[in-house]
């Protein structure tokens, strides 16, 4: 699963991005990565261990609707059903 959301203040600063990727490990268990920034410019990121599926897809939604509530637009999706539900 993976998403990528971009947003701009309103003062037209820099356009903003928000990423989201969920895998499945070799061993079963789940990786949520979350990187954001600036376009263009260094990013951060972050990885969590989840050890089953429903807490790692929890997770991935609550960043994503977190996200949503924040402005962030959904311009790319794969692997999810409904990526605007929240």
């Amino acid at each position: 699963m993976r998403i990528y959301m971009q947003t701009r203040s309103e003062d037209s600063g820099p356009l903003r991005f928000y990423q989201l990727s969920l895998q499945q490990d070799l061993l079963g268990g789940w990786t949520l990565y979350r990187e954001w920034g600036n376009q263009g410019a260094r990013s951060s990121m972050k990885r969590e261990i989840y050890l089953d599926r429903d807490s790692a897809i929890s997770a991935f939604e609550k960043a994503r609707d977190s996200q949503v509530r924040r402005g962030f637009r959904v311009v790319f999706s794969q692997g999810l059903e409904n990526p605007h539900a929240h």
